[in-house]
């Protein structure tokens, strides 16, 4: 008893010691602003539905979340926005405080500019300094203006977006001297877009001019004090909206406000603590963290009711959220997730369960309650399958019937695999046949590993078997590529495993090099396909060091190279973890030392390519401890190389699991021995429940490749 006390005590203590520390402090929001990064700035919280910030007069591809660090001018501060998207969205509800009513668009230098989880400030060029701070569904802004303004304005812009983000109609009135409310619907990458507001003003404010209310100019008087503003949120009604305030943010205590914010950032980025003597290291890594945490976002307002995929209102008894960049995110993002968030895991299977529910389908790219359909295969399946297999708080059988539903549609190529066992690359003329039948393939595995364990014998046969399609159809073993097939079996020619046209030939975002590792799902089954282990090898080291013209069609998503290799997009994230499969180990290590020492950088563009919602920096966390899920569901954590001395990560259920690197530096990079809980571990990796157990995983490091986890027996 007094030894349980003892430990309840030391824990307590560590617990508040991470509480203690202001973690926040080493995120540099500007990594990722530069580049082809797309990184949202401004003021949020951990999974907020507002993104209030700055939204740049420019457009296009850098330009995905309304900002890029090379531009300088700003049309308006709206309060949502994406982070690392391919395409432009959301801006809405944009405020610009001015002196001059006509101004529409007003200069800043970057070195006014500050910033923290939490918190944003510019000092204008109009000599007006911008505040903001956020809760999760109100954001909050405060106004300072120079003091020689004897009357200052702010701009109500509901036309403005970003990208693709078109406004379809809009409205706003004034409700009294301090309120005004409105909405904003738009088309763009989501389809029926809608937003409603509240906005409060801490002095009155006077309606000057209305342009077909679209933009109003509010004007007031005493222009000597700061005005600051809530606006509140919602995807139901306008009072929904003003509920959300009330209740989230009734007062007007700017600085309480940020410092609230800053705490629950500093509860969720004390999750992990690290030690290091590599500052640089420690900034990239809690900046990771926290972009891994600006979404999926809360969807819900506070009575509970969201905007259904449908669009309908609905109410339920979980956390509804959105922002789904599955295509990317199951690969890394989820299963980060799983371990450092579990108390969010059933709100989002409830999610994707009533997404399912509502159109038919688990969610694909899910925006703003949206289906948006963009990117491929069905994502949406290992996400949720991982949380089933993990042993989360949802019902088997409904994820396995929402799954199962969702891959037997006819839509975006399935009807036709249904029909060839594969997607003929003459008959689809959306291309990308061979991306989306691998994607299909895995996530087909996905539901074949759950049929299994609930004794769905039948369905486990037929998905085990559509998870084979890669060997049976794609690849070619003459030439050891996954290739087009066409209706009649043959391989499309000519071929060319170099070049690449953006969404106009057999593969998605990539060629023939990157794509002929997607099978995460049975690298074993990959291996043989190739004809075993050495010849493997033989072309898994090319992958690194061959060079070759993609053309100049090819997508601007296919950066980070070395060699072939495209750390810049997800579809190559996996693949350095698979020289464990083969035991070589340690030529893993060597790779995924040198990308997260040479792709990630403290400073704007420190992003090998698009941070794609939280999965680039998702990939950093996973292995900077060492370790990383190859297979799309179920828990198995693949060791490569950690970065830190040491690590505790916070699993909930008041427990913790230590990973410490002895002997760790820039040359002892390699694993030469392992211990769990004081006992010697041979295995190349570590399942799920070893880690949410708690404990401790020791690593001996050394300059040497060894022979851990070479054994068959030991490899994943």
């Amino acid at each position: 008893m007094k030894k349980r006390f003892l430990t309840l005590m030391a824990f307590a203590a560590t617990s508040l010691f991470a509480l203690a520390q202001d973690y926040t402090q080493y995120v540099d929001p500007f990594i990722g602003t530069g580049g082809h990064g797309h990184v949202f700035l401004g003021a949020n919280v951990p999974f907020g539905n507002i993104q209030a910030g700055p939204t740049q007069k420019k457009q296009g591809w850098d330009w995905c979340s309304g900002y890029h660090y090379s531009d300088s001018t700003v049309i308006g501060f709206g309060q949502m926005h994406l982070s690392g998207t391919g395409i432009g969205d959301l801006g809405d509800v944009s405020l610009l405080p001015t002196t001059n009513p006509a101004q529409r668009e007003v200069k800043f230098s970057h070195r006014a500019e500050h910033v923290t989880p939490g918190y944003y400030s510019v000092m204008l060029a109009s000599g007006i300094r911008v505040e903001l701070t956020a809760t999760q569904r109100v954001a909050f802004h405060r106004y300072a203006f120079p003091a020689d303004a004897t009357k200052g304005y702010v701009i109500l812009n509901l036309s403005q977006g970003i990208g693709w983000d078109k406004m379809t109609s809009c409205n706003f009135k004034q409700e009294s001297a301090k309120t005004v409310s409105g909405y904003r619907m738009s088309q763009g990458w989501a389809k029926d877009q809608r937003v409603y507001f509240v906005a409060e003003f801490s002095q009155p404010v006077k309606l000057e001019s209305n342009e077909r209310d679209t933009i109003g100019v509010f004007a007031f008087d005493n222009a000597e004090q700061p005005l600051l503003v809530k606006v509140g949120i919602s995807a139901v009604s306008v009072e929904n909206a003003r509920l959300n305030m009330q209740k989230e943010l009734p007062g007007w205590d700017f600085r309480n406000a940020v410092a609230q914010a800053k705490d629950e950032w500093n509860r969720e980025l004390s999750k992990i603590a690290i030690k290091t003597q590599d500052e640089s290291a420690r900034k990239i890594f809690y900046t990771a963290l926290y972009h891994s945490m600006i979404a999926p976002s809360v969807f819900n307002d506070v009575n509970g009711e969201y905007r259904g995929a449908d669009g309908k209102t609905h109410k339920g008894d979980f956390t509804d959220y959105t922002t789904f960049s599955l295509w990317d995110t199951y690969r890394a993002a989820h299963p980060l997730m799983t371990i450092i968030h579990p108390e969010k895991q059933r709100d989002i299977a409830q999610t994707m369960l009533h997404i399912f529910k509502e159109q038919g389908k688990l969610p694909v790219w899910h925006l703003v309650g949206n289906e948006t359909d963009c990117m491929i295969g069905n994502p949406g399946v290992p996400a949720l399958v991982d949380i089933a297999l993990k042993g989360f708080d949802v019902d088997k059988n409904a994820v396995f019937e929402a799954a199962k539903a969702s891959a037997m549609l006819d839509e975006r190529g399935m009807g036709l695999l249904k029909k060839y066992g594969y997607i003929p690359c003459d008959l689809d003329p959306e291309h990308e046949t061979v991306a989306k039948g691998l994607e299909y393939a895995l996530a087909d595995a996905c539901i074949a590993k759950l049929a299994k364990e609930l004794g769905k014998t039948a369905d486990y046969k037929y998905f085990s078997k559509r998870s084979q399609s890669y060997r049976d159809f794609y690849f070619d073993k003459k030439t050891k590529f996954m290739r087009g097939v066409t209706s009649d079996r043959k391989f499309r020619e000519p071929f060319d495993p170099f070049s690449t046209v953006h969404r106009q030939d057999d593969y998605a975002e990539g060629n023939a090099w990157q794509y002929v590792w997607l099978v995460p799902h049975d690298v074993h089954g990959l291996v043989s396909a190739f004809g075993g282990e050495k010849p493997f090898v033989s072309k898994l080291d090319s992958l690194f060091i061959v060079s070759g013209d993609m053309g100049a069609e090819a997508s601007p998503d296919i950066t980070g190279l070395i060699g072939q290799y495209a750390h810049g997009n997800e579809p190559s994230h996996h693949i350095l973890y698979m020289y464990n499969y083969v035991g070589q180990p340690w030529k893993a290590a060597d790779k995924i030392r040198y990308v997260l020492k040479n792709l990630y950088h403290d400073d704007f563009d420190g992003l090998s390519g698009n941070e794609d919602v939280g999965q680039m920096s998702a990939w950093y966390i996973l292995s900077s401890l060492g370790m990383y899920q190859v297979e799309p569901a179920g828990g198995k954590y693949i060791f490569g190389t950690p970065l830190f001395d040491e690590a505790t990560v916070n699993v909930g259920g008041g427990k913790t699991f230590r990973i410490v690197a002895h002997n760790n530096s820039d040359k002892n990079i390699y694993i030469q021995s392992a211990k769990l809980n004081g006992k010697p571990y041979t295995r190349s990796y570590i399942d799920f429940k070893d880690i949410k157990r708690g404990g401790t995983l020791e690593f001996v490091m050394g300059s040497k490749p060894s022979q851990f986890g070479v054994k068959p027996a030991d490899r994943p």
